[in-house]
Parts: C-alpha cells; structure tokens; sequence
C-alpha cells in the first residue's frame, strides 16, 4: 500500500491591500481533521476519493486556507511550518511514497515573496523527502517561480477561469503521482515566465488569450513524452519578482519540452493585447441601461473583486446606482459592522446605516442612508453548484455569518458578516431572495462569478469603480515586479 504525505496551504494574496491576514482569518486542519473532506467538492476530496480507489495510505499533515486578503502575516507561515513538520517527520523518517500538496501558487507573506517555493524548498531538505516523488495542484491564477519549478516533480494547474474544475485538476495530479508510482518514472518539470501581466478580467478561459493557450496546452498532452501542461494566468494584484504568466510543462526525464514553451511563450505575446482587458466607468454606463431593458442585467464590479482579495464592501457601484436610482436594483456589500447595528430590530423598522467604504484607503468610504429591514437571518448555506470555484475553496456550504437585507427605495441589500464571494446563487436565495427576479444585480467578481450567473442574466456589463483589484494596472505602484513587463513598459517583441 503506497505511503502519501498529504498537505495544504492556499492563499491568493493581494500585497496591494491595507494591513496583514493573521491565523484567525485562516480555516485549519490538522492530522486526521484532513480526512473530513473525503466525499465533498473540494481538491482534497477529490484527491481522498482518488486515494481509497488507488489504495494509497494517506499520511495526512497540515491543511491551512484562507480567502483572498492581503499580506499573510510570517506567524502563518511559521505555524503552518511547525504543524507540517511535527507531524511529516515521523512519516518521512519511516519512509514514504509520494507527497501529494494542494497549493494556490499566489501565497506572500511579510517576509516571503514566494511561499510556495519557500515551503517547497524547505520540504526537499527534510530527511527523507528529498528523492520522494512531490505532485500537486494549484491555482491558474498562481504567479509560477523558478524554486516551485526546481523543488517539485508534477504540479498541475487548474485548466478552466471559472475554476470550475479545481476538483478534477487536483484528481488529474493524484492520477500522475499514481503514474509515478505504478511505473517508476520520475518525470521533471520544466517552466516559462513571460513578460507579459493581465488584470483577472483578461483571463477567462472561454475567450483569448487563454482560451487559444488552452487549446495548445491540450495539444501539447498529446505529445509524447509529456504528462501535463499549464497555462498559468498569473496573479496582477501581487507586487512580486513572477507575477504574471507562465507556462509549466512536466514529462518525461528525457522529453524535449524548451520547444513547448517556447510556442506558448509566443502565443501569449502575440495575443498580448486579448488579455489587457478595462472597464468604462459605471456612471457612464448606468444611463445607458435606463430605463431597465427586459430581464436581468448583471453589473460586474472587478475593481472590488471578492474573489482576488478586494474587502467587498466598495461603494462605488453603490453610489452609481443610488445617483441614477437604478430601479429594482440589488447589490451585496461585506458589512459586519451594519448587521450587527440592525441586531434586534423588528422586520420593517427604519434606521440609518453607515454602509461600506470601510476596507479600502481608495474608496470614498462609507455611505449614509436611510433604510428598511427586509431581514435578519444566519448565513450559512449549501452550495447549489458543487464544480464552482467556492466549493473548491469551501467544500459544500460556506458561512456568510450573520446577514441582513435592507431596503432603499428600489435598491435591496444584502449585508454579510463575512465577505462572499459571488459564485453560487445559494447567496440570495438563502436569504429569501430570487436573483433572477430583479433587472440589476451588482456581483463584485472579474470572471468567476459567470458559472452562476450566465444562465440566468439577459446581459452583462463590466464597470470601472475605485478600489484595489482595478484592471487599470498603471495605477498599481509596483516596486518588487521585474521590468520592464507588459502593458506597465514597452518590450521589444
């Protein structure tokens, strides 16, 4: 029976925002606490699943993940560090087969800008895991560096922008390690960073440029000698040395794999422009849409994008949809503060909130106004699409905390304790309402927010409002990024 380390650590952090993200903000599970997943729609779960058909004895370690938020503190780093170890070193001094890790790729810490390969490099210099096979998977939107590429033997990235099939990545990995281990081949890895950076907007893969590379990677499986090949979006809103896209190639000892990456690396460049998606501003665009055209039009703020570590509570889509009294109009907004002021306080009573504006220095900052109580209601809630890129952040349900709804005029508001990102429409409909029944509906995303809403909106627009995940890249203040990097310079072709 195969030996298995299993382990994981994912944090996509955003270095742009305001203060740390400590341990509390971190869900922890230590030793057999792992093996809860088994069954559910996360990574680990599909890897478990995998494990009991293989017959793998899976060593489990150490599983730390957070949403996506700002620096993470070093104290994370270092407990993650001492919980993995006390409990690998017994298994690594015993021997194991394989190591199997659940990574994001996009991890930075106070003192580390790299944290996967940090981690990565530490573990290859534990007694008795240096010749061990390390496989895993990790984030398409990772910011690959040359130590993840050194220290690892197969790391397999997500393939689709929704990350819809997170799960099946993580189980394609867990099918090569198996490879692996059945054959005895020990492939390598091999990888490319471009100088080429796009805001989340420009990477969906259902449109270029990464839906051209996709289309290559697949191909490149075919070839012989090669096990797996990832196109790697990057992550824009992480001020590091390998921020932006890469390819990772991992096959044969042997294989020729330069020339894979070197086609993809000219792909990218030449679709540069595809993937340097911006947004006009939403009072510009408001008017437009006025009066509402039949069905629901979707507003998709990116700039305070829950899921690229935006706090969710900006108010710029707020302040446009109050300014042009956007009619049957509803919108989320991260708020712990405002729930807790509507504590106690009957259905339909009247109070005046400050709302938002509270986690970002580039928001105007909170707005005041007057509004109804709609409801109070706890906000835990199961996942109605167990493929989105929630359930492989979550497993099958996720908490929002407590939450209200609020009522201004023709705007409803749902406010959460926690902030959500807006991939499953359980969000709404937990609390009572029906997304599909309004004609605007603000959802603070880039891409990932489309597995749920495509089916049911008649149209969708992109708005440009102040806050952190701005696909205006220029307006980032970079210092650690290597230049020059496109669109920021000017790189000769």
């Amino acid at each position: 029976m195969p030996r298995i380390l299993l382990a994981g650590i994912f944090h996509e952090t955003h270095t742009f925002l305001e203060g740390t993200t400590g341990l509390e903000q971190f869900t922890i599970r230590i030793g057999d606490e792992i093996l809860q997943a088994r069954g559910d729609a996360s990574p680990i779960g599909g890897v478990l699943e995998l494990a009991a058909e293989f017959g793998w004895e899976v060593l489990p370690a150490a599983d730390y993940r957070a949403q996506p938020s700002a620096t993470v503190s070093d104290a994370v780093v270092g407990q993650f560090w001492a919980d993995f170890t006390r409990l690998a070193a017994p298994h690594l001094e015993r021997g194991v087969d394989g190591i199997y890790l659940v990574l994001h790729g996009a991890m930075v810490s106070e003192s580390h800008d790299d944290v996967e390969g940090l981690l990565l490099e530490r573990l290859r210099a534990l007694p008795g895991a240096a010749q061990t096979p390390v496989f895993g998977v990790f984030d398409l939107h990772a910011n690959f560096t040359p130590r993840m590429t050194a220290h690892a033997d197969c790391l397999v990235a997500y393939r689709e922008n929704p990350h819809t099939d997170a799960r099946q990545a993580a189980c394609d990995a867990a099918r090569l390690l198996q490879r692996c281990l059945v054959t005895g081949a020990r492939p390598r890895q091999e990888s490319r960073l471009t100088p080429l950076l796009w805001p989340p907007t420009g990477t969906g893969t259902a449109a270029d440029p990464m839906l051209t590379l996709e289309k290559m990677a697949r191909r490149i499986e075919h070839e012989p000698g090669v096990w797996s090949a990832s196109v790697v979006a990057g992550f824009s809103f992480a001020d590091t040395e390998c921020a932006g896209v890469s390819f990772v190639i991992t096959g044969d000892a042997d294989a020729p794999l330069t020339g894979h990456l070197d086609r993809l690396a000219r792909a990218a460049w030449e679709l540069r422009e595809k993937g340097s998606a911006t947004e006009p501003p939403a009072a510009r665009v408001l008017p437009g849409l006025l009066p509402p055209p039949p069905g629901l039009t979707v507003i998709v703020e990116p700039s305070d994008n829950i899921g690229g570590g935006a706090p969710g509570d900006g108010t710029g889509l707020l302040r446009a949809f109050l300014e042009h009294d956007a009619p049957n109009a509803a919108l989320c907004l991260a708020d712990p503060h405002a729930v807790a002021a509507l504590t106690g306080l009957p259905p339909g009573a009247r109070t005046r909130l400050s709302l938002g504006g509270k986690g970002s220095r580039l928001d105007p900052g909170p707005v005041e106004l007057d509004v109804e109580l709609v409801s109070l209601k706890a906000g835990r809630f199961e996942l109605e699409d167990k493929q989105s890129h929630l359930a492989s952040m979550s497993g099958d349900s996720f908490d929002m905390g407590p939450c209200a709804v609020v009522r201004h005029r023709g705007l409803v508001i749902l406010l959460t304790s926690v902030k959500t990102p807006p991939f499953d429409l359980g969000q709404w409909r937990s609390q009572g309402l029906d997304p599909a029944a309004f004609s605007f509906l603000g959802v603070k995303a880039a891409v990932a927010h489309r597995r749920a809403y495509d089916p049911i909106a008649a149209r969708m627009v992109w708005v440009d409002t102040p806050g952190p995940c701005s696909s205006q890249l220029r307006s980032l203040p970079y210092r650690r990024l290597r230049r020059p990097v496109w669109p920021l310079d000017e790189v000769p072709g």
